[in-house]
C-alpha cells in the first residue's frame, strides 16, 4: 500500500513558501496596531511631533510608511503584461460599478441603518465610503495570489475617477440625497486638486518608480535575474513599510481611539458589513461573470479596500482633528487591516473549493 501523503491544499502550500513574516502576519499587524495605540496614548506630544510636517494632509512619516509599502509591489508588476487586462471589459466594468455605484451606496445606506442618532460618526464613515482604494490594496492582494497586473490596472483606473468623482459623490450622498429622503444631510468641501495631489504622490511615485527599476533592471541585467535576485531582496520591504505605516497611524489617534472604546465599537459594527458585503459580493460576481481565480479575487479586494489615507484627510481637514468625523475615518483601517488580512486566508481556501 502506498505511503505518499496526499497534496497539501494550495493554501497551505502556498503560506509554506511564504517567509515567517508573511506567515505571521496578522500577529505582526496586530502588534503595530497595539504599539501605536500605546505610543500615541502614553507619550505626550507625539500626535503633535508626528503631524507637524504633511504631504497633501498626511503626516510626512506616513507618508514615507506608504511609499516604502507600494514602491515593491509595483516593482513586481509585469508591464509588458497590461494590456491583456485593458482588453478584459467583464473585469472592467464590474470594477467600475463596484466601486462607484455599489460601495459608496452600500455604506451609505448601513450607515443610516446602525448609526442614525449619531451625525459625526455618520459623515465620516460615508466619507470612508466614497474613498476608494488605491493602497493597501495591493498588499492583500499580492499576499492572496491576485493579479498582479490587474490590481495595477485596476488601482490606476480607481485613482483617476477618484479625482473626478470624489467631490461631485460627496455632495451628492452628504447633501443632495439625505435632502430627497427626508434626512439632515452635511455638506463636504473637498478640492480636486488635493485629491489629485495624493493620487499623484501615494500612487504615481512609486509607481513610476517600480516601472522604472523594472525597465532599467531588465535592460541591463536580464528578467531572470530581476525576478529571482533583486525582487526577493526589496520584498520585505513593503511589508516593514506597512507595519511602520499602521504604527504611525495608530499613535496619531490612539488617544482618541483608547478613550472612546464604545464608539469605536458603534462606528466599526457597519464597517465590518461593509467589508464582509462588499468582499463577498464581489468575490461570487467574479465566479458568476467567468473570471479566473486571480482576478475574482483582484476584483474582489480593489472592490472592498478603500483608501483611508485620503479620507482621513479629507476627514481631519474638513471637520478638525479632534471631530467625529476624524475619528470615524481613523477606525476605518482599526477594522480594515485586519479584516481583509483575514480575508487574504478565505480567498486562499476559496481558490481550493470554488476553482479546481
Amino acid at each position: 500500500m502506498s505511503t505518499t501523503s496526499p497534496p497539501s491544499p494550495p493554501e497551505t502550500a502556498v503560506m509554506a513558501r511564504l517567509s515567517r513574516l508573511d506567515q505571521f502576519l496578522p500577529v505582526w499587524i496586530g502588534l503595530a496596531m497595539i504599539a501605536g495605540l500605546l505610543l500615541g496614548r502614553f507619550v505626550p506630544g507625539l500626535d503633535n511631533a508626528l503631524d507637524a510636517v504633511t504631504i497633501g494632509g498626511i503626516s510626512l512619516p506616513i507618508a514615507l510608511g506608504l511609499l516604502i509599502m507600494m514602491y515593491p509591489v509595483l516593482a513586481k508588476v509585469r508591464y509588458d503584461r497590461l494590456d491583456t487586462v485593458t482588453g478584459d471589459r467583464r473585469l472592467l466594468l464590474s470594477s467600475l460599478i463596484l466601486n462607484w455605484i455599489v460601495g459608496p451606496a452600500l455604506m451609505f445606506a448601513l450607515a443610516w441603518l446602525f448609526l442614525p442618532d449619531h451625525p459625526e460618526y455618520r459623515t465620516g464613515l460615508i466619507i470612508v465610503g466614497l474613498a476608494r482604494c488605491i493602497a493597501m490594496v495591493i498588499i492583500w492582494n499580492d499576499l492572496a495570489c491576485g493579479d498582479r497586473e490587474a490590481a495595477a490596472v485596476l488601482v490606476a483606473l480607481n485613482s483617476v475617477f477618484q479625482v473626478f468623482a470624489f467631490g461631485v459623490l460627496g455632495w451628492f450622498y452628504l447633501s443632495v440625497l439625505p435632502g430627497w429622503l427626508g434626512l439632515d444631510g452635511a455638506q463636504l468641501e473637498v478640492s480636486g486638486w488635493e485629491i489629485a495631489g495624493n493620487v499623484l504622490v501615494f500612487l504615481g511615485i512609486p509607481l513610476l518608480a517600480g516601472y522604472l527599476t523594472r525597465r532599467f533592471g531588465e535592460r541591463a541585467r536580464g528578467r531572470d535575474w530581476y525576478e529571482s535576485r533583486f525582487l526577493p531582496k526589496i520584498g520585505p520591504a513593503a511589508l516593514y513599510g506597512l507595519l511602520f505605516t499602521i504604527v504611525i497611524l495608530f499613535a496619531l489617534q490612539g488617544d482618541a481611539i483608547t478613550s472612546r472604546p464604545w464608539d469605536v465599537v458603534l462606528i466599526a459594527v457597519p464597517l465590518l458589513a461593509y467589508f464582509a458585503i462588499m468582499w463577498g459580493g464581489s468575490y461570487a460576481l467574479g465566479k458568476a461573470i467567468g473570471l479566473t481565480y486571480e482576478r475574482t479575487t483582484t476584483l474582489a479586494f480593489t472592490a472592498a479596500g478603500n483608501n483611508f489615507e485620503l479620507a482621513i484627510a479629507v476627514a481631519i481637514g474638513t471637520f478638525g482633528v479632534t471631530s467625529g468625523q476624524a475619528l470615524a475615518g481613523v477606525v476605518g483601517p482599526l477594522i480594515e487591516v485586519p479584516v481583509l488580512v483575514a480575508l487574504v486566508y478565505v480567498s486562499l481556501w476559496a481558490r481550493r473549493r470554488f476553482f479546481t
